[in-house]
Order: C-alpha cells, then structure tokens, then sequence
C-alpha cells in the first residue's frame, strides 16, 4: 500500500512537470521565440527537525503560468517524498494554482501520513499548568499518574483539502468553496495504560472519551465557505502586497465527521520594503488564528502550529507541539540580500525572524495570551531559478522547553 501511494505520487508529479508545454508570447505582432513557463526544481531533502529526527528524501516544487505573465500571477505546486530516522513516511502534495488571467484560484493540500509525534495536551504554557501535568481525577479523589513531558502518539493520516475560489470583477477579491477531509487511523497512544495503578491517562485519550471520539480513529469532513484578497506581486518571492484569508468550515456528520462542529480561519500578510533598489531587503509579518467555534474536533485536528497549508509555522518546535481549541500565531521576518556576485544580485538572501504562539485549554482555564511561547532563529536563502525567484531555504530555530533544529524547505516561509 505504501509504495503504491509513492508511486501515485511520483507519477502526478513528473506529469505536472511535463504536461505544460512552453508557449509562443506574441508582441507587438511578432514572435520573439519561445518563452518558457514551467520552472521545476527537484532537490534531495536532508533535513532534521525534533518531530522527525533526521528526514531523508526527495523534495520538489514547480511554479508555472497558467496564462500570460502580464496578467496571470504565478502558479506553485510543492510535493514530497519524505522518510525519517524515527521510522515515518510523510508524502504530500500541496498547491496554490492561478488559472489564466487570474480568473480563478485553486488551494490544495493532499498528505498521506505514516508517522508518528510526541503530543503536550492542550494549551501553551508549562507541562504544571496542565491537567495531564498534574495528574486526573478519574475516580472520587482519585488521580492518574502525571505526564510530566511529552506524550508520543503513532497514527496514520489522509488529507485531502481542495479550496476553489472565483475573482471578483477586476479586483484582488476571490470568494469560493472548498471541501475538507481529515481522516485519522491507526492512531497508537504509547504511554496510555489503563492497567496500572494508578493509571497513566493521555491528553489524547481524556479528550476523545471525554467528547465522544474513537480514541484508535476519527474523521473530520465538511465544507468552507471562504473569501480571500492577495495583492502580492509573487507568491513564491513576495516583495510587497497583502494576503488576507478567511474560511469557514462546517463538519457535519452527515458529511462523514464524528461529531457536528464548525472551525473559523483567520490569516493576514503584509510587507514593508526598507530599500527601493533592493526589494528583498524588507520585514515581512505573518498571522493567523485558528478558532474551535461550535463542538468538538478530533484531538489530532484541533488547531494545531505546524499544520498550516504549507507546514511554516512554529519553527524551533514539533509539528503540533501547540495544540488547543483555539490557537493565535505571530511570526516577522527580517530578510535582506547578501551581495556575493554582482550579476547575480538576489543569488543569496539571509532572514532573522521571531514567532510566539498562544493556545487555550478550555478545561484547565488556560486562555489564550494567558502563555506566549516565542521562538526565534536565522535563515539561508539560495535561488536557484531566477525567472520564478523560487529558493531553497535553511533555518536555524531555537524555542523554548529546551526547543531547538533545522529546518529546509522551499520557497520564502510566507
């Protein structure tokens, strides 16, 4: 079944490299020849991060027009075929497609997850000021053992999540539909022990009985009402411009989820250039909230850091090492231009940034702002195909909880 799913995988990818021919610009009445509008870049990915130990792989990005450069804003499509030292298999596809003249956008994120990550209960904060942390009253004046670090989970995960949305007249507004799919399975929650006395209870097993879920499997389906304004002149490479974000999504059980509820996604970007003639030298801040607003979700689909579109937030710590029913992320980035060959001035690029994460936990009156993790770290950036400014990054991030690894990825974080 896995190599299977690695196959699908390879297969869409070199057709997405190879099914779009170059095209023929005219000008002025005139063929000036051919101009190309695919740009692919296949890189190995050696990487180490403290949710996967050290990741080894293939990774890839391809950036395209869908329509005339002078009208259309660039295409990006990223996929991964990603093993790890800690025995996981994480495969994914993630695009944001711009149809011709900017007349439609499309936003996927499709995974195929065999993995496994150590989970802290809900809420930022010290492990002391959560339950599990302390202990829980499973019986009259009776507590379970505490958990007083973290709390490894193995589970297996599909998503598929595709976001269609129609422009607006002339402007910079899209509104449109998506559909959302999270299916959890095989979920194996390590340090649960029932047996003992007292028993060792998770954050993942409270909070699943407690709500209703199958603690070993669960699905998350609905659907999202969304509305987005993106001004930025490359989504790739932004040098000025807004991205503004919002959907609303709606789980019924009608539609497969196990339980009713609805989540509301707020995100916002911005850029302020500190040089005209170097538009890579700027500060560039990125936020979003993600909000539990009626019912409940699955432990493993509650907002989470980490588990944005393109997996960029949180650097200096685990994929989902905040979780809660409500979380608020804050990240700027300070990138500047390092000059090393005249002719090629944007080759090399370097980034100081500072994020802080807060989460709630409704049960232990944790709010948000109540705790504020920061993290913060230095970056490299290589271009490495010019026409599309599409770059290798490698981050450095420490946090804190003694948080701390390295990051590659592709493209600028936001």
């Amino acid at each position: 079944m896995k190599r299977f799913l690695l196959l699908i995988f390879l297969l869409f990818f070199s057709q997405l490299i190879y099914s779009q021919s170059d095209t023929t610009s005219v000008q002025n009445g005139k063929k000036p020849g051919k101009e190309k509008k695919v740009y692919p870049m296949i890189l190995p990915a050696i990487a180490s991060n403290p949710t996967s130990g050290l990741l080894y792989g293939v990774a890839a990005s391809v950036t395209w027009y869908m329509g005339p450069a002078e009208s259309t804003h660039l295409s990006e499509s990223m996929a991964s075929i990603i093993y790890t030292t800690k025995k996981q298999s994480i495969n994914l596809i993630k695009s944001n497609i711009v149809l011709k003249n900017d007349s439609w956008i499309l936003k996927g994120d499709w995974r195929v997850f065999f993995s496994s990550a150590p989970t802290y209960g809900l809420g930022t904060g010290p492990q002391s000021a959560k339950p599990v942390g302390t202990g829980i009253e499973y019986a009259d004046d009776i507590f379970s053992k505490a958990i007083p670090d973290s709390q490894m989970m193995e589970f297996d995960l599909i998503r598929f999540h595709e976001t269609v949305m129609k422009k607006i007249g002339d402007s910079r507004f899209f509104i449109g539909l998506g559909y959302h799919l999270d299916y959890h399975y095989n979920i194996k929650d390590n340090l649960l022990d029932l047996d003992t006395n007292p028993p060792v209870i998770t954050s993942h097993y409270i909070y699943s009985v407690t709500n209703g879920f199958d603690p070993e499997r669960y699905f998350l389906s609905g659907i999202s009402l969304n509305a987005l304004f993106d001004s930025r002149d490359n989504p790739v490479f932004p040098t000025n411009g807004r991205y503004a974000f919002i959907s609303w999504r709606l789980n019924p059980e009608f539609l497969g989820s196990s339980t009713n509820s609805t989540l509301l996604w707020l995100e916002y970007r911005d850029y302020f250039n500190l040089s005209r003639k170097r538009p890579r030298h700027l500060i560039g801040i990125w936020t979003y909230g993600n909000f539990m607003t009626t019912g409940h979700v699955p432990y493993m689909d509650l907002p989470a850091v980490g588990w944005d579109q393109f997996g960029k937030s949180g650097r200096a710590y685990t994929q989902g090492r905040f979780r809660g029913e409500d979380l608020f992320y804050i990240e700027t980035e300070y990138r500047f231009p390092i000059p090393v060959i005249k002719k090629y001035p944007d080759l090399l690029g370097g980034v100081a940034f500072v994020n802080a994460t807060t989460a709630t936990n409704r049960d232990a009156d944790i709010d948000l702002f109540d705790y504020v993790d920061p993290g913060y770290g230095i970056g490299l950036r290589v271009m490495v195909v010019k026409k599309s400014k599409a770059c290798i990054t490698l981050d450095y991030a420490w946090g804190k909880y003694g948080a701390q690894g390295f990051w590659f990825g592709m493209n600028e974080t936001f």
